[in-house]
C-alpha cells in the first residue's frame, strides 16, 4: 500500500447506510477511528434522519437527500468546535442514522391481570393483549432519552419498554373509557382510540409517536365467565318457557272456541290459558318511572280481569275458576 492509499484510507469521504434489516431503529456509522474528510458526501435515504454529535453534544440534523459536509452546512458543529474560519482539515464527529419508518404489528399483553372497577361486578381482574405501531418523530430526544451511547438499537428493545408502559397505564385508560366489562368486546375500536392519548403522554418522553393501537382480546376471570354463562342459560330457558306457554294457551283457546261443548271438560286447557294470562300480566315493566310503572301494572290486571270475564261468558272457564282468579287479581290491586 502506497503513502497515498494510506492517507486516503484514513479519511472518510462517503457516508451512507443501506438498511437491510426490518428492525433497526438506530445505527451509528462505523468510522473505525477515521476522521471525516472536509466535503464528504452524506446520503440520507427516505425514512432516515441523520444526527451528528460532537463530544456528547448534539449537532446538525439532516433529512433525506444528499449533503456535502462543510462548515457552510454544518452550523451547529462549526459553533461547537469553535471554527471561526473555513477549514480544510478532516474532522471527527459521531454520526447516528435514525430510522423514522413506522414499525407495525408490535405486540403487547398483560403477563399479570390488571384490576379495573366495574359498576356491575365491582373490582375485576382482566387480562388483555393486542398490537400497536410506532415511529420516531424526535430523533434527538430518542437518542438522548433511550439510546444513549448505544451504537445499535433494535425495535424489540424499544417494544419491551413501550409494552411495560402500555400495561402499567391500561387500567387507568379503561377507567377513563368508562365502558362496562360486558361491553368491552363490542367496543374494542372505540376503547383503543380512547386509550391512545393516555399512552401518547408517556411516549412523548421518548420522542415516539403511537400510530395504530389495537385491542385483540380481553379475558374475564373464570368466576365471572361462569356467572355470565349461567345468566345466559337462565335467560334462554325463561324465553323458551314463555314461548311454550303462549303457544299452549293459543292452542287451548283455539280448540275451545271450535268446540264450545267441550268447555266443561277442558279444565287442563283452561288452566293453561289462565296461567299464560297471569304470567303476561305479571311481566315487570322496564324504565325508571316507578309511579308510571305501577299504573301500567294495575291496568294490566284490570285488562286481565276483563279477559277472564269474556272467557267465562264464552264458557271457556267456569264460574268457580273465574271467581278464584278474580280474587287473586283483586288481591294484587
Amino acid at each position: 500500500m502506497g503513502l497515498f492509499d494510506f492517507i486516503k484510507n484514513e479519511f472518510i469521504e462517503v457516508i451512507e447506510w443501506v438498511d437491510d434489516t426490518p428492525d433497526t431503529v438506530i445505527y451509528k456509522f462505523p468510522d473505525k477511528g477515521n476522521k471525516i474528510n472536509n466535503g464528504a458526501q452524506l446520503t440520507v435515504r427516505e425514512s432516515q434522519v441523520v444526527v451528528l454529535m460532537n463530544e456528547g453534544e448534539f449537532g446538525d440534523v439532516y433529512i433525506p437527500g444528499r449533503h456535502e459536509l462543510t462548515t457552510k452546512n454544518m452550523p451547529i458543529i462549526t459553533t461547537l468546535k469553535s471554527w471561526k474560519y473555513l477549514f480544510d482539515s478532516p474532522f471527527k464527529v459521531d454520526i447516528y442514522y435514525v430510522n423514522t419508518k413506522q414499525f407495525t404489528n408490535l405486540k403487547w399483553g398483560t403477563s399479570n391481570p390488571v384490576i379495573v372497577r366495574d359498576k356491575e361486578f365491582g373490582q375485576v381482574r382482566l387480562r388483555s393483549f393486542g398490537s400497536y405501531a410506532v415511529r420516531v418523530i424526535d430523533p434527538k430526544k430518542f437518542i438522548k432519552e433511550f439510546a444513549g451511547t448505544n451504537p445499535w438499537v433494535r425495535i424489540d428493545i424499544v417494544n419491551e419498554q413501550l409494552r411495560n408502559i402500555i400495561v402499567s397505564k391500561l387500567s387507568e385508560g379503561l377507567a377513563e373509557a368508562n365502558i362496562s366489562i360486558l361491553d368491552l368486546a363490542a367496543n374494542f375500536t372505540e376503547i383503543g382510540e380512547k386509550l391512545k392519548p393516555v399512552f401518547q403522554k408517556e411516549f412523548d418522553v421518548w420522542g415516539i409517536e403511537l400510530g395504530q393501537f389495537y385491542i385483540e382480546n380481553v379475558s374475564l376471570p373464570e368466576e365471572v365467565e361462569k356467572m355470565l354463562d349461567k345468566t345466559t342459560q337462565l335467560n334462554m330457558l325463561n324465553n323458551k318457557l314463555n314461548q311454550f306457554n303462549q303457544m299452549q294457551g293459543g292452542i287451548a283457546i283455539e280448540n275451545l272456541a271450535n268446540n264450545p261443548g267441550a268447555a266443561g271438560t277442558a279444565g287442563i286447557g283452561a288452566g293453561v290459558v289462565l296461567t299464560n294470562l297471569l304470567q303476561q300480566a305479571q311481566q315487570p315493566n322496564a324504565g325508571g318511572n316507578t309511579a308510571g310503572n305501577e299504573a301500567q301494572d294495575k291496568q294490566k290486571l284490570l285488562d286481565l280481569l276483563k279477559q277472564l270475564g269474556e272467557l267465562k261468558t264464552q264458557g271457556i272457564i267456569t264460574e268457580e275458576e273465574f271467581n278464584q282468579k278474580k280474587a287473586e287479581i283483586l288481591g294484587k290491586l
